[in-house]
């Protein structure tokens, strides 16, 4: 493409060289730049991109944006830089550029499908899961863009972001429409709206699960009506806001909604158009869940999920008021809910010791106590829960998440998580600190693999083992090394090994 269609009716200035350059791809990472290159000069929060134009010229790029705002290299310097050889244009704001850019030279895959963006400080990765899985049951397919993981055309890759760069996203949807699917399902973090990596993105689904404190940092939000404010974006360019309106900024998303969109709404109390009612405890085969009655504009029945707990309900009403706006069957949607598996979010591990084991996420204090009191509903003997903390984090989640286990756990088994850069047993002990206020039992095991086996030939049957902290990292970062490491994958060796001693 020339530059001159890439950019369309755009403002911005020309300083130097032709708009009728040809364009062979989009980039704002320098190191990716190949001949014709189009090199789009972005500033983050620990590098600037305009003092890698150089870099990007040498490497061959036909033409630069450069942000009109940025702090030094001048007009002149990047003229010089640029010579004859590449354009130089200037615009008011180089990330909104990236994205109209991207989303351009890909000939504008969004408008070829149809997005759902999740949003909210909790549940948007298990929303994202159970929605992709009930298009998936459908037959109508989907792609799916999170923070556990992307799945394009078949295709799963590790996710680097919850919601990547606007470059990333665009050539995803390419990738999708190229392949027939018309859906995507992706997570939508603060950050990406904030920082306009979903921006042009209009949305089918526009989706608000919560909203709670977090995120709250000099390089993310100042302040809760920042993160507030950034999360409420989303509706800036959607069809339908599906909102949860059982907690307050839900309601307040609500409001700013109604003007720009339709509102629909969900959650557990009366007055939700997506109500969940008569929620039962089950356990089918060697899943725990919840069964609850669905009424809505779409469905009407009972519908059993497969993920224990309130929380579990929620997202599924987020997933289940979705496929009712994409007009899915229903018949998809309870099959889907049914069988679905979140890698690292209340993850079941299959096994015949008539135990429940599974692997969650959660990595501080209020995770931690949400999942053990959720688990307590569902668990008839003990709940046995495996732990760490990360090393070069903060040491107060260290205490709390011991003092959090020794209160509601009936054992916990003490271990290494990611100790990075600290002695893992100095690690252990500020836990140990906090577990030593309550009447907790515990032990230490400092190798996690050897915890996790510990934890699981302990339990018996009508026991719960929560191996937490990790989740879906399938990794372990020491000092010197990091080696690949799965909680999931440990726990199914340790239960291979479990029920060869008790056959």
């Amino acid at each position: 493409m020339h530059l001159s269609e890439i950019l369309g009716n755009e403002e911005y200035v020309l300083i130097s060289g032709s708009l009728e350059c040809d364009v062979t791809s989009v980039e704002y990472d320098s190191r990716k730049i190949q001949p014709g290159s189009l090199f789009v000069a972005i500033t983050g929060f620990t590098s600037d991109g305009h003092d890698f134009i150089k870099q990007a010229v040498n490497s061959g790029a036909s033409a630069v944006i450069a942000d009109s705002r940025r702090e030094g290299n001048p007009s002149d310097t990047l003229k010089e830089i640029c010579g004859d050889s590449c354009t130089l244009v200037e615009a008011s704001d180089t990330r909104r550029f990236l994205a109209l850019a991207s989303a351009a030279f890909a000939s504008h895959p969004e408008r070829n499908i149809a997005i759902s963006g999740i949003t909210g400080t909790k549940g948007k990765t298990t929303s994202a899961f159970m929605l992709h899985a009930i298009l998936e049951k459908s037959g109508a397919g989907a792609g799916l863009i999170g923070t556990v993981q992307n799945v394009i055309a078949g295709k799963v890759t590790h996710a680097e972001h919850t919601t990547p760069e606007s470059k990333e996203i665009f050539d995803m949807m390419s990738q999708l429409r190229d392949a027939g699917i018309g859906n995507l399902v992706m997570e939508v973090s603060s950050q990406g709206l904030k920082l306009d990596r979903v921006y042009g993105i209009r949305y089918r689904c526009a989706c608000f699960t919560n909203l709670y404190e977090d995120h709250i940092a000099p390089n993310e939000h100042p302040d809760m009506e920042d993160y507030m404010r950034c999360k409420l974006k989303i509706f800036d360019n959607c069809e339908n806001g599906i909102i949860n309106t059982d907690c307050e900024a839900g309601r307040q998303a609500a409001e700013y909604a109604s003007s720009r969109c339709n509102v629909i709404t969900y959650g557990l109390a009366e007055g939700a158009q997506v109500r969940a009612s008569d929620l039962t405890k089950k356990r089918m085969g060697h899943v725990t869940g919840t069964e609850f009655t669905v009424t809505s504009p779409f469905y009407n029945g009972r519908v059993f999920t497969a993920l224990p707990g309130e929380f579990n309900v929620y997202n599924a009403l987020c997933a289940i008021t979705c496929a009712g706006v994409l007009g899915v069957d229903f018949e998809a949607v309870k099959q889907a809910l049914g069988e679905i598996s979140v890698p690292g979010r209340v993850q079941p591990v299959e096994n015949n010791l008539e135990i429940t084991i599974l692997v969650d996420y959660a990595h501080n204090a209020a995770a931690l106590e949400s999942v053990v009191r959720t688990l307590r509903d569902y668990t008839e003997g003990r709940i046995i829960t495996v732990f760490g903390c990360g090393g070069n984090r903060s040491r107060t989640r260290r205490f709390e998440m011991g003092e959090v286990s020794g209160n509601l756990s009936d054992y916990t088994v003490i271990t290494s998580d990611n100790p990075r850069n600290e002695a893992p047993e100095a690690i252990i002990e500020d836990i140990v600190t906090g577990i030593s206020k309550t009447s907790g039992k515990y032990e230490i095991v400092q190798d996690r693999s050897e915890a996790i086996c510990r934890a699981i030939e302990m339990a018996a049957p009508g026991d719960t083992v929560l191996i937490a902290g990790k989740g879906h990292e399938d990794y372990q970062i020491f000092a010197d090394k990091t080696i690949h490491f799965d909680d999931h994958e440990q726990a199914q060796l340790a239960v291979k090994k479990a029920e060869a001693k008790r056959t």
